[in-house]
């Protein structure tokens, strides 16, 4: 019984982590719907399943702490749906902004779409080094701070994007507070970058003399 409880909560944490990626995309193709048909419901859509998604990702490692089910996979299952995130979100909201016509913002948001795109990728690479020395590859503590800043700071950028899109006007102050969380996400992708890399330097130093 109690084996059959540990499965069941397996199951649930596993289902939790998965579940995160047909949310975003759910919420990515709500998103460039409201591009083209200016309803609200689906400026609502997009949010509510945007925001189921970051509440999987906050619960599902608590949920498996809590209950004793961590695994391998989910710790690399965890890192592997935040990079799907980025992958959906940062190019759909770069294309919202240009169909705005805000072009301004649009550069900032490629700039962080191309910076998590190269970060990621390095960051991949640093942990296949690793394991080849056995070292620990799940995502530490950076990783996971920078996921849980990202989350808040897309979704209000979604938000500002598709209040403009629905009708709604926006007093002007509210870009700039955007945009600086916007070049903090970016400060917090770079130092991310550099934490990685001096983590897994000694396997990097290593793998240039094997």
């Amino acid at each position: 019984m109690q084996k059959m409880a540990q499965c069941t909560r397996r199951l649930i944490v596993t289902l939790l982590t998965l579940g995160r990626a047909p949310l975003i995309v759910a919420g990515t193709v709500l998103a460039l719907c409201l591009v083209q048909w200016h309803y609200w419901l689906l400026w609502w859509g997009m949010l509510l399943l945007m925001g189921a998604s970051a509440i999987t990702d906050l619960f599902d490692g608590w949920l498996a702490r809590k209950w004793k089910v961590t695994s391998k996979f989910g710790a690399m299952a965890d890192p592997l749906m935040d990079k799907v995130f980025y992958i959906l979100t940062l190019p759909t909201a770069v294309f919202m902004a240009t169909k705005s016509g805000d072009l301004s913002h649009a550069y900032i948001l490629l700039g962080l779409d191309v910076l998590s795109m190269l970060r990621d990728q390095w960051v991949t690479f640093l942990r296949s080094v690793g394991a080849l020395y056995g070292a620990d590859v799940r995502a530490n503590w950076s990783g996971k701070f920078r996921t849980a800043i990202a989350f808040p700071i897309i979704m209000a950028v979604y938000a500002y994007l598709g209040a403009g899109l629905v009708g709604i006007v926006c007093p002007d102050w509210v870009r700039y507070p955007l945009f600086a969380l916007e070049l903090l996400l970016i400060a917090v992708t770079f130092w991310t970058l550099a934490n990685y890399t001096l983590r897994y330097w000694p396997y990097l130093r290593k793998s240039l003399h094997d």
